[in-house]
């Protein structure tokens, strides 16, 4: 719902206000309903508003209570704010706006950092302590809501994006080799607190960081997931384990339709968004709006999947917009797509995204959507290939991972080379996590950072790009926690998502339960040809490209010769994995 920006010096200066503005203005299509600016000595603020919940100026920001000592830059939707306002009410807090800002603002007063724990929604938030000199940043669960920072010894600059960051300067620009290793291995993410631009940061899921006045900082992990299962719910009956699963998803949907404006759905027609679709249909839900988007077939793989969402908007009777995008259109927005993306991302979908919710805004601010159900509920296809797993780590990577270290050093020059961090990375992640076996262990890793740093990514950046707010019900911390402890089988059966699939069979046409998993199929850029290949080529050829220097160039010409053939476990191409890095890097002028 929203984009912040601010600076804190730790140094005897004042922050730069000029500066922070700068890097507000590339949050505009974040917020195009509003804009504030704060200053007060070392710490600057500044905010673009989305008008979703409380539509007057008093829940404007930067939101600050003068009396409390506290401003407060907020980007997200707390589900529970109501609750949470009674509740600070008994203890004698008083209210001059009716949204969940001035809520947060008050939580952090009354319980500190650890109000975060108090929260049911997505959030990213800082605050800054008028009398103590401290700066609090914090995200959520997730990390459905983004937050990056640049810091010196002297000053902490901080953004909703990182192009807000770049936007400020005084960044050291060189490429990460560390995140150029993740991106390059686990299929584009870079967990945190890593990204490709060496000098920026991101706050990672589930934490809050806070920044004395002399600088010195320290993070809380403030939640972790298990995932083993529960022998009192394993004991319970199919039937009864389900019913419990129905009633948290319903919880979470009936969640995230609070807001002073209409909230429509994203629908794919697969079994996730149109449960989101049934269950609103049952709670008495009129009028909803629900869109799809389509492309034009390529290479002899359907672009759409609009026999399975009209069959669901027809059973409901929901005002179905069904988008058809033109393969002409799909390529005169790929450079917009790419310079919406606040890092590089690989996955064919982005364009999709962006179009649909270029689409969408047109008609809602709000949509709810369907991300997260396939890393809770095991519905991807590597999970039953790890269900018998006695060497985690590397079928995990086996099934997941682009390229081996081996391939990778043979794709990268020489000076990028590092060693095998991506292989570490999850090594230490499943004998870390709690998590009982190889399944737990891939479900963990993907849930809590693969999750975060691919498809949440995605849908925060196409969506905000046109102003519009994605809800994800599938990622409610209780129901993700509710998946966490139940049998495996229940996840794995009917080729994944099995309790889900049992619920939906009940609650939907039984074509759109028992079909083949589907994608947001943008065909033409899987089968990179025509335009979209000149466009690689031309990214991979220039100045630029040649001087940065990151491929070697044997690696990649018999990709570009024959690039359908050369494709990563996943099915994606391994040519458009390394242009659109540099794709990215020359859209952002670096």
């Amino acid at each position: 719902m929203c984009g912040f920006a601010g600076e804190v010096h730790f140094s005897p200066s004042t922050a730069d206000p000029g500066t922070v503005a700068r890097m507000g203005e590339v949050l505009r299509p974040r917020g195009p309903d509003g804009a504030g600016l704060f200053q007060q000595g070392p710490v600057a603020l500044a905010h673009r508003r989305l008008r979703v919940i409380d539509l007057s100026e008093h829940a404007q920001q930067p939101m600050t209570d003068a009396a409390l000592g506290l401003s407060l830059v907020f980007n997200g939707c707390i589900y529970n704010y109501r609750a949470l306002r009674r509740e600070l009410e008994a203890l004698d807090y008083r209210f001059f706006s009716d949204g969940d800002t001035e809520v947060v603002l008050k939580s952090f007063h009354a319980w500190g950092w650890e109000c975060v724990k108090r929260f049911h929604g997505m959030f990213a938030f800082a605050v800054w302590e008028r009398d103590r000199g401290r700066l609090t940043l914090a995200r959520d669960r997730f990390g459905i809501k983004p937050l990056y920072f640049a810091s010196t010894p002297k000053r902490l600059r901080f953004a909703s994006t990182l192009p807000a960051l770049l936007a400020a300067g005084d960044i050291d620009t060189a490429i990460d080799p560390i995140a150029l290793h993740h991106y390059l291995s686990w299929h584009a993410v870079v967990p945190a607190p890593h990204t490709i631009v060496q000098g920026i940061k991101k706050l990672p899921a589930a934490t809050v960081a806070t920044f004395e006045r002399d600088g010195t900082g320290r993070e809380h992990r403030y939640w972790s997931l298990s995932v083993r299962e529960d022998p009192a719910l394993a004991s319970l009956k199919d039937v009864e384990r389900e019913a419990m699963v129905e009633e948290a998803l319903r919880t979470a949907v009936r969640r995230r339709m609070v807001a002073d404006v209409p909230v429509g759905v994203l629908l794919s027609g697969g079994v996730d968004s149109s449960l989101i679709v049934a269950l609103l249909a049952q709670m008495g839900q009129r009028e909803l709006q629900t869109f799809s988007i389509g492309f034009a077939d390529a290479g002899g793989e359907a672009g759409d999947e609009f026999r399975y969402s009209d069959l669901v908007a027809r059973r409901f009777e929901t005002n179905h917009y069904q988008i058809r995008i033109p393969t002409p259109d799909l390529l005169q927005v790929l450079p917009d797509t790419i310079a919406a993306m606040s890092e590089p991302m690989v996955s064919y979908d982005n364009v999709a995204f962006y179009l649909l919710s270029r689409e969408v805004s047109r008609h809602l601010k709000v949509v709810q959507s369907g991300q997260g159900a396939d890393e809770v509920f095991a519905g991807y296809h590597w999970y039953p290939k790890l269900a018998h797993s006695t060497q985690a780590v590397a079928d995990y990577a086996a099934v997941f991972f682009d390229r081996d270290h081996e391939a990778l050093l043979a794709t990268v020059q020489p000076r990028w080379h590092t060693d095998d961090v991506s292989r570490a990375f999850v090594e230490r992640h499943f004998a870390t996590a709690d998590a009982a076996t190889a399944l737990d262990k891939a479900l963990h890793v993907d849930s809590t950072v693969m999750l975060a740093d691919d498809p949440l990514k995605r849908v925060d950046n196409m969506t905000m790009a046109w102003s519009l707010e994605a809800r994800v019900p599938f990622l409610d911390h209780e129901l993700v926690e509710l998946a966490g402890r139940l049998p495996a089988q229940d996840k794995l059966k009917d080729g994944g998502k099995g309790v889900l699939k049992a619920i939906a069979r009940r609650l939907l046409p039984r074509e759109v339960v028992d079909r083949p998993k589907g994608y947001f199929p943008v065909p033409a850029l899987k089968y990179l040809d025509g335009p979209v290949l000149d466009l690689v080529r031309d990214a991979l050829n220039s100045r630029s490209a040649r001087e940065r220097g990151l491929f070697r160039p044997q690696a990649l010409a018999p990709w570009l010769a024959q690039p359908g053939e050369h494709l990563t476990p996943l099915r994606g191409s391994k040519l458009w994995q390394v242009a659109l890095l540099e794709l990215w890097l020359q859209a952002r002028g670096l």
